[in-house]
């Protein structure tokens, strides 16, 4: 066989060399396109639509107790994230329904957001779609409509102290078939609750406590309800 007729080394045949897997040789990186920079999404800006979104956007009103005791509704989230900036939402729960029709299975998600600042505020939502981003989306913006004042302060006989570190007296809250009682600890207790109740608890600004549960409380739903109806009435009763 001829020199000529032999295949070079990279244009096939036998004596083709062996395939570079990778980004290539050492230094073939420099002469890549560069990166793009990374998007940052873009905060939305909120326009009021209602005559309380109006007023809160004017300075009018400036806290959510006076909004609860003139007996207004909330009907913009854009409301609560103007006056409580330092409020985050943490997803607590999601599952899956599923649901047989006439088309056959339909299948959506649900989805349970908190939305607290650890500070005496606490708000729970519930979400449902076709998606799950869109669901927790949607439990996202009930939250912060829910978002309700907490009244703290320090109710144990132990302690006494003039800290807000717990609640002021001992609540009862159902949901469902749950029923949860909030008791004022000493500080220094710590919260002796479990995990979710406890992280619900702990967005809600409370640091000593105890907690007794009845009922299906892995149902977070109703659990959730429970919570929200307990801390409501430090609000309410005090």
């Amino acid at each position: 066989m001829s020199q000529a007729s032999q295949s070079k080394p990279g244009q096939g045949g036998r004596g083709r060399g062996a395939p570079v897997y990778g980004r290539g040789p050492p230094g073939a990186a420099a002469n890549a396109r560069p990166k793009r920079p990374r998007r940052e999404p873009e905060e939305e800006v909120w326009v009021p639509k209602t005559i309380l979104g109006q007023k809160v956007a004017s300075g009018e009103i400036s806290s959510l107790e006076e909004i609860i005791e003139s007996g207004l509704r909330i009907q913009e989230s854009g409301i609560i994230k103007k006056l409580l900036p330092d409020l985050k939402s943490e997803v607590v729960d999601v599952g899956i329904i599923q649901k047989m029709t006439s088309n056959g299975q339909s299948t959506r998600f649900k989805a349970i957001v908190a939305a607290g600042n650890e500070n005496g505020y606490l708000g729970i939502g519930q979400g449902k779609s076709k998606q799950m981003r869109i669901a927790i989306e949607k439990a996202t913006s009930q939250a912060f409509l829910n978002v309700n004042p907490i009244k703290m302060g320090c109710g144990s006989w132990e302690c006494r102290c003039t800290q807000k570190h717990s609640v002021p007296f001992k609540v009862k809250g159902k949901g469902g078939s749950v029923t949860i009682e909030i008791i004022p600890g000493p500080r220094g207790l710590g919260l002796v609750a479990g995990g979710k109740i406890k992280r619900l608890l702990e967005l809600a600004g409370l640091k000593d406590a105890w907690t007794t549960a009845k009922g299906s409380t892995p149902t977070m739903n109703s659990t959730s309800k429970a919570i929200l109806d307990c801390l409501r009435q430090t609000f309410s009763q005090g």
